[in-house]
């Protein structure tokens, strides 16, 4: 039994080895060069020869495919064409072993396997005894009592007669159809191919009769490179800058002395799935006398209706949107500068390196391209100086922090070196001692930036805020209404005091608030964010700041709704042109006339209220008054007074008819200044 599993695994090993045989056989093109990249992809160029009829090699990881076959380009030195490309297929190896009439499974018994093979012919071994016929059936023989597990064939002979053979006791099998050897080993090697789930080759094809010289470019993902700066203060006035560059070589191949060209910039990158097959499901069509005829089901009639029901609406359900939240990172703990004496602490110079990396421009993005060959061995990584020259820089203080009492040590860098500096981390030195750490963005030539390393205990900051009532800063009129600008006014103010005996220059970064303007102060510089103003502090001394900003909204509001007091006050701003002031104090005066027309007309009505209730209470007195005996003179009494109420209440009433058309003439007369008016 062990014998024949040998045997059985004797064919996939030999495809192995045919397949690794082959497979060295192609011309392999070395790495020649390098260009990596800031967005997670690496540019390869690789460079060899090709012979007469030889196939060139480059092997990849299947993650790697989607990319290679989007940017492979082939160039032959001399001008010559290559005749043609392939690739190691991505077909899952479930839909590529459905096309076998085969099915080999994991731990499947032999004879399950030759079972499937029904009819086919097929000699057996049997130590120097060969039988050979046709496969009728094979199988798996349960164990019985003292007789273990066994597999079983049963052969038509070619004298016709049908025997059973225990495939355990045969030292050797063959199909001697060459069409079923090429089948099985064509399986098997699909097998041993779908072993190597991350390795695919690309092979490039030659039919000249002659060599040729070849370059294969491509790109595939790779770590991006990272750059580290020193920023060291010697006596000179101006700092030297260093720059160095780490690369991981994760390709799983050695990088032998290959140029290396180091790329800043975010160029636009994507993934595009074009190394796995795609296949579109097709529609089935049938012409109509294919089909069978369905049975017909007729439903039973009902008086006075249909039986049926209603048929249901389908709705399309639509899933909630994804929502993305851009969380900036907080930023790093502040750590207060260690400044070590040349005696006791770490002492940095300039680093003996060899900065020989060229930089040039290659459209928007910004190369360095290291002087000379280098190599990185597969799983390492390597600092590499691409920078070590002089720039313009100054030191500062910076207070951005309103949580702390104290600014931060800082660097303008200009950048005067010519080429872009990359964004990275940045150590400072100062007077041969490490001063601190920090982040810089990257830096186009020619620009600047400020670069925070540590804390300075010798300044002390604080801050007080004051505020004002809003103050009417605009007014404007159309069509009724008043649209009034406010301004409120809000200042802040910065008490600095330098503790130490060394005059020092500080930058106040003041945040930038949306809808507040700067009043009374310029500020040196602006960022998207804040505004920076720059003081310079005497030794030892107290400098007050006040950074003044003012808010102005706006109202709208009917002059109609507005008292006359209330429009002369706006009137009285100082903004108004004097035709505007003029048509509001008009408008003001208006107000009043039709507000003492409406008094008046109102306080008609409530005297002639108030007189018509006496005569109610007098007509009721005349009414118990006149079933009393002796009585009459008081009944004429309250006549009289009734007479002489009555006359006065049409005088009331006449006056408020009055007030109300005069009222109403104002009203009118006012409406047509304001159609009038515009300011």
């Amino acid at each position: 039994m062990e014998r024949n599993a040998m045997e059985r695994n004797l064919t996939p090993l030999f495809l192995v080895a045919v397949n690794s045989l082959s497979q060295a056989m192609a011309a392999e093109l070395p790495v020649k060069e390098v260009v990596l990249y800031k967005h997670g992809v690496g540019y390869f160029q690789r460079e060899g020869r090709l012979g007469p009829g030889e196939s060139a090699r480059l092997n990849f990881k299947a993650s790697e495919m989607n990319d290679v076959l989007k940017s492979l380009t082939i160039e032959e030195k001399g001008g010559g064409k290559i005749s043609g490309l392939r690739y190691d297929s991505s077909e899952p190896i479930e839909q590529k072993l459905a096309e076998y009439p085969i099915s080999i499974g994991a731990k499947q018994p032999l004879a399950e396997v030759l079972d499937q093979w029904k009819g086919a012919r097929i000699e057996l071994k049997f130590g120097a005894e060969t039988v050979s016929g046709l496969i009728v059936g094979a199988r798996l023989v349960a164990a019985e009592e003292k007789r273990p597990e066994r597999e079983q064939i049963t052969v038509l002979l070619d004298s016709g007669d049908l025997r059973t053979f225990d495939l355990s006791a045969a030292t050797g099998l063959r199909f001697p159809d060459v069409k079923l050897q090429t089948i099985l080993k064509d399986y098997l090697a699909a097998l041993v191919q779908s072993r190597s789930t991350d390795k695919r080759s690309v092979y490039i094809d030659s039919t000249d009769a002659r060599n040729r010289e070849i370059k294969a470019g491509y790109l595939i993902p790779t770590p991006v490179w990272k750059s580290s700066y020193r920023l060291i203060f010697d006596s000179g006035p101006e700092p030297t800058i260093e720059g160095w560059a780490i690369v991981d070589n994760t390709t799983g191949e050695d990088w032998t002395n290959v140029n290396l060209a180091l790329v800043s910039g975010r160029p636009i990158s994507f993934i595009s799935n074009l190394y796995e097959p795609k296949y579109v499901a097709r529609q089935t069509a049938e012409l109509a006398e294919d089909r069978a005829a369905a049975p017909v089901v007729h439903q039973g009639g009902v008086i006075g209706g249909i039986v049926g029901g209603a048929p249901g609406a389908a709705a399309d359900a639509f899933g909630p949107a994804n929502k993305r939240m851009a969380m900036a990172p907080p930023p790093p703990p502040q750590r207060e500068s260690m400044m070590f004496s040349p005696n006791a602490g770490l002492l940095m110079a300039e680093s003996s390196i060899a900065a020989t990396a060229a930089g040039r421009e290659i459209g928007e993005l910004f190369e360095y391209r290291i002087g000379r060959p280098v190599t990185v061995r597969k799983s390492e990584s390597a600092m590499l100086p691409f920078l070590q020259q002089k720039t313009t820089g100054r030191k500062l203080l910076i207070y951005s922090n309103p949580q702390s009492v104290h600014p931060t040590n800082a660097v303008e860098v200009s950048n005067s070196t010519g080429k872009i500096l990359d964004g990275g981390p940045v150590t400072v030195f100062d007077a041969g001692a490490y001063a601190g750490e920090a982040l810089m963005e990257t830096l186009k030539a020619g620009d600047k930036r400020l670069i925070s390393y540590g804390v300075d205990l010798g300044t002390r900051v604080s801050t007080m805020f004051d505020s004002k009532a809003a103050v009417v800063r605009e007014l404007k009129y159309q069509r009724g209404i008043l649209t009034v600008w406010n301004g409120s006014v809000e200042t802040r103010n910065y008490t600095v005091r330098n503790v130490d005996q060394k005059a020092k220059t500080l930058i106040i970064e003041h945040p930038a608030r949306q809808q507040y303007t700067l009043r009374d102060s310029k500020p040196t510089e602006t960022t998207a964010s804040a505004y920076r103003f720059e003081i310079k502090l005497a030794a030892g001394a107290t400098e007050k700041f006040p950074v003044t900003e003012e808010h102005v909204y706006a109202t709208m509001v009917s002059v109609n709704s507005l008292t006359p007091d209330i429009v002369l006050s706006y009137a009285q701003n100082k903004t108004l042109s004097a035709q505007a002031r003029s048509g509001l104090e008009r408008i003001a005066e208006q107000k009043r006339k039709i507000a003492a027309a409406a008094a008046e007309m109102e306080q008609s009505n409530s005297e002639s209220g108030t007189l018509a209730r006496d005569q109610e209470r007098a007509r009721q007195n005349i009414a118990s008054l006149s079933a009393v005996a002796g009585q009459q003179e008081q009944v004429q009494i309250y006549a009289k007074q009734l007479a002489a109420q009555e006359a006065r209440i049409v005088a009331l009433r006449d006056r408020a008819v009055e007030a109300q058309r005069r009222k109403a003439a104002l009203e009118a007369e006012m409406n047509a200044m304001l159609e009038k008016l515009e300011f």
